[in-house]
């Protein structure tokens, strides 16, 4: 099963993202802990398109693309037109420095990489494609 759905780059609508991500989910049977970590990677993904990327100009938009697919598991396919910035290629700090520099963020990445099976980035002429992958069970 496919589905979609597309917002404004406004940091509000990042509660509507969630609760979308996690209505699929629920539909597809996944337990809450495996809902919730799920929601968690493609929110802060979704966070850092809408406040980095798009520096919340709500002219532009993201959409987010799920496939549940019982032999693959889950893709997330989350689509813009901003600069892209690799995930797939970022290189994590050290937790300990970022303890020790007192740094407000830098784990987001960290954690989206860890709960996602697989990352690609795609990139056509017209649009980028964060492609995640989980390998889950679903019903």
């Amino acid at each position: 099963m496919k589905y979609s759905y597309k917002v404004p780059c406004k940091k509000e609508k990042l509660r509507d993202i969630r609760s979308f991500v996690k209505e699929i989910l629920d539909k597809h049977g996944l337990s809450e802990i495996d809902s919730s970590t799920l929601v968690l990677a493609i929110d802060e993904v979704c966070a850092n398109l809408i406040i980095h990327s798009h520096q919340c100009n709500a002219k532009d938009s993201i959409e987010i693309v799920i496939n549940v697919d019982q032999e693959v598991g889950i893709i997330f396919d989350i689509i813009d037109k901003a600069e892209i910035f690799d995930i797939s290629n970022y290189e994590e700090p050290q937790l300990e420095d970022i303890i020790k520099k007192q740094r407000k963020g830098g784990l987001g990445l960290i954690l989206v990489k860890r709960i996602m099976d697989n990352i690609q980035i795609i990139q056509d002429p017209t649009k980028n494609i964060c492609r995640m992958t989980k390998k889950i069970q679903v019903a």
